[in-house]
């Protein structure tokens, strides 16, 4: 039953294609939730539209998506996968919660700012009221832990601050969600401006290492890689090059900072670029086997997709009849 256990949402949009980072820093680590929490994990194609999408990129990268999920370690019968669209009510919410939402916070956001800054030509409503639906994504599902980055900690802040508004109105309604950022979480840097976190939406495709790259873009790639003309492999914040290829080494490897400067101690940057391609390709391989096994499959995907939207609907309607009679709407 939901109520025996706490619940964690997260979700990740279908708009380009996924990296290590999101793949060591989030998805890697939403299995870990599997056995003691009621989980949902959400394709959320209604946020990936607030920039202009090809629709046949769209479909093909939300089924993409779900596959890279169960790919990456996410078992469809511990997780309720769906596709955020296929379940009406999170933009129903995102509506009702668009009215408790100030201006003033929304115009903060600086995720806002920032692709504001990169879609010049269609700074549209969405773009500007996202974190709303975010918010509602999360409150739809009565979220007590969201996984998140640090660069969605704002929003998850500013839904916390809906529900405990929304709640003073009108008494308990949503469950105030707590962030949930493991200790050993990675932060993957891009590989050419390695002050920069590694983004799918990067231009320059050697800076980015993705999930379904082939061993020999993964191998090329990390050869590239900027570091500094010390020569030694150290971890450090004046190294950040080097810094984050240990980062990506220990992901795969296990070993820890200090075991890494060991076993390269008096060794170049060639080697060492060379040893974390190798375990990334190697890390990754079973993953991108995986993703192909399933994306062979589109009728699975789509039962998955089905069962999950119907399981989620369910979860959803109970919150959402909740709030329409609070607000005053008539069933």
């Amino acid at each position: 039953m939901l109520q025996d256990k706490k619940i964690v949402f997260s979700g990740v949009q279908p708009s380009g294609n996924l990296t290590i980072g999101n793949y060591l820093g989030a998805i890697k680590n939403f299995s870990r939730f599997s056995e003691d929490y009621k989980t949902f994990y959400c394709v959320v194609d209604l946020h990936a539209i607030t920039v202009r999408q090809v629709p046949a990129e769209l479909r093909r990268r939300t089924y993409e998506t779900l596959a890279l999920y169960m790919a990456c370690g996410l078992d469809e019968t511990k997780n309720t996968l769906f596709v955020q669209s296929h379940v009406p009510a999170h933009a129903e919410l995102g509506w009702v919660l668009d009215c408790y939402t100030m201006f003033g916070e929304l115009s903060r956001m600086t995720q806002f700012k920032d692709k504001s800054s990169k879609n010049a030509q269609n700074i549209n409503a969405g773009l500007f009221t996202y974190p709303s639906l975010m918010a509602a994504d999360i409150l739809l599902y009565q979220t007590d832990l969201v996984p998140v980055g640090i660069d969605q900690k704002q929003h998850l802040e500013l839904a916390r601050d809906i529900a405990i508004r929304f709640n003073q109105i009108y008494g308990d309604t949503f469950t105030v969600p707590d962030g949930y950022i493991p200790t050993d979480t990675m932060k993957i840097m891009s590989l050419a401006e390695p002050t920069s976190k590694m983004s799918k939406s990067d231009k320059n495709p050697n800076a980015v290492v993705y999930i379904l790259d082939s061993k020999d873009d993964v191998l090329r790639k990390f050869k590239k890689a900027v570091t500094d003309s010390e020569a030694v492999v150290r971890y450090s914040e004046d190294k950040p090059g080097v810094s984050n290829l240990m980062t990506v080494y220990r992901a795969f490897t296990g070993k820890s900072f200090e075991e890494i400067e060991r076993e390269f101690d008096g060794k170049g940057y060639g080697d060492f670029k060379l040893a974390v391609g190798e375990v990334c390709a190697d890390g990754l391989a079973p993953v991108r086997d995986e993703f192909a096994r399933l994306m062979a499959d589109k009728a699975h995907l789509e039962d998955v997709m089905k069962r999950g939207a119907d399981e989620a609907a369910y979860y959803a309607r109970k919150t959402m009849s909740k709030v329409r009679r609070k607000i005053g709407f008539v069933n």
